[in-house]
């Protein structure tokens, strides 16, 4: 209970202090207080609404996460039409935009489990583990909420010794992931850092994903930017798993021994399959938020409409505000700076969504069990997902220019 205050305190002064400059003032020690005097109203509030969620009008009880994102965006439009002057105001009104994110997906959770009628018994620090918890974390929910959290947690104490267990040992595959990170930033793209040193300032120096969209056709041979852009797939799935595994560590510590977020994706044969293991908890996220309300709702009498649908609200739709609404030329009201920042997203989660659409697709189709693949078609196949995922990073990835991005990827197989 009391490192979730030390965090209820410390995260949004955190963020408060580095939005300041970007809106133009220096926020002071009043306005960090007063946004998380506001927080913790704005959350005290949606706790005391779940808890009596039957006698709540039928539109919040129909649609709770509207509701909750709602009065996010309610925020957004007095900050957008206001632009009060006063510091102390405007700190704490954009103070509350920048961290309200955090605790939106959250308390999502907890509306989603009040509208099944699970928070029978429950207490508000029964929630504060995934509402608020005490590492910190990002904006997504890792262990997702009460009734996730529940279903996991030890009930004696031979299955705590389990947990914990397994928890300190992705304290050291953290380590792994972070010494296997480094090395690819030191010995392939020529980064300085401890193990370079270490080693005796030995490199590849492959050029970074970064540097060859930047460059001018012709500026490096096509085969250093095939390895840059399989070389940065595998430094953003070690470091996925370098943060991860710790969050999922202390979790196991505190007896919740949850899914691992980030599980062998390099291994995955399918698009979808990779898509479950990389960033787990945020695929969980999308799929409760976005997918499964779609799929249950639309297009019952034509399944692949329906499945295609719901593939695109979360994939697309979803992955797209959900990185949207944590955006600084969104609080800022600043369109053009917003639609330069998320173009290239825009196509990186179309193709995202059409990749998982397929792959599943073709997974429905294949009649029964198949018997399983020889080394070499497994080999083929893992190769597969990793071009896919290494060539829809391009869109996502830097400060290029729309047009540098199709010259880089086409020049990979020698068009233009």
């Amino acid at each position: 209970m009391a490192g979730s205050v030390i965090v209820a305190v410390t995260r949004p002064v955190m963020d408060l202090r580095k939005a300041g400059p970007t809106f133009g003032f220096e926020p002071g020690m009043l306005e960090g207080l007063l946004v998380v005097l506001l927080l913790a109203t704005w959350l005290w509030g949606w706790y005391r609404a779940a808890r009596q969620f039957r006698s709540l009008p039928a539109l919040v009880q129909r649609h709770p996460l509207l509701c909750l994102h709602g009065g996010f965006w309610l925020l957004l439009l007095v900050l957008w039409t206001t632009q009060p002057a006063q510091p102390p105001v405007r700190g704490v009104l954009v103070g509350c935009a920048v961290a309200l994110p955090f605790l939106l997906w959250r308390l999502g959770y907890l509306l989603l489990a009040a509208q099944r009628g699970r928070l029978t018994g429950t207490r508000l620090r029964d929630h504060l583990i995934y509402l608020w918890p005490t590492w910190g974390g990002t904006d997504t929910p890792y262990g997702k909420g009460h009734d996730y959290l529940k279903g996991v947690e030890a009930q004696d104490v031979e299955a705590l010794a389990r947990s914990q267990l397994a928890g300190l040992k992705l304290f050291v595959l953290a380590l792994a992931c972070a010494i296997g990170k480094d090395l690819i930033e030191g010995l392939v793209f020529g980064e300085d850092n401890g193990i370079r040193r270490a080693l005796g300032g030995i490199t590849l120096g492959i050029p970074t994903l970064d540097a060859h969209l930047l460059a001018p056709r012709g500026a490096h041979p096509i085969w250093t930017g095939w390895a840059a852009l399989y070389f940065e797939l595998f430094r953003l799935v070690l470091r996925m798993g370098a943060n991860g595994h710790v969050i999922v560590g202390c979790l196991r510590l505190f007896g919740f021994n949850v899914f691992r977020n980030t599980y062998k994706p390099l291994l995955a044969e399918t698009i979808v399959d990779f898509w479950n293991r990389y960033y787990f908890y945020f695929k969980e996220l999308l799929v409760n938020t976005f997918f499964l309300p779609t799929f249950t709702r639309w297009f019952r009498q034509s399944p692949r409409l329906r499945l295609l649908a719901a593939v695109f609200a979360a994939a697309f739709f979803g992955n797209l505000y959900y990185h949207v609404i944590k955006s600084a030329p969104l609080v800022r009201g600043d369109w053009m700076a917003l639609a330069a920042m998320f173009n290239p997203r825009l196509i990186y989660c179309f193709l995202l969504a059409t990749g998982i659409y397929l792959s599943m697709r073709r997974q429905q189709l294949r009649p029964g069990a198949t018997a399983p693949r020889s080394r070499p078609r497994r080999a083929v196949a893992i190769l597969g997902v990793w071009t896919f995922f290494s060539v829809i990073h391009v869109w996502h990835r830097g400060e290029a220019s729309f047009a540098d991005r199709v010259d880089f990827v086409t020049g990979l197989v020698g068009i233009g």
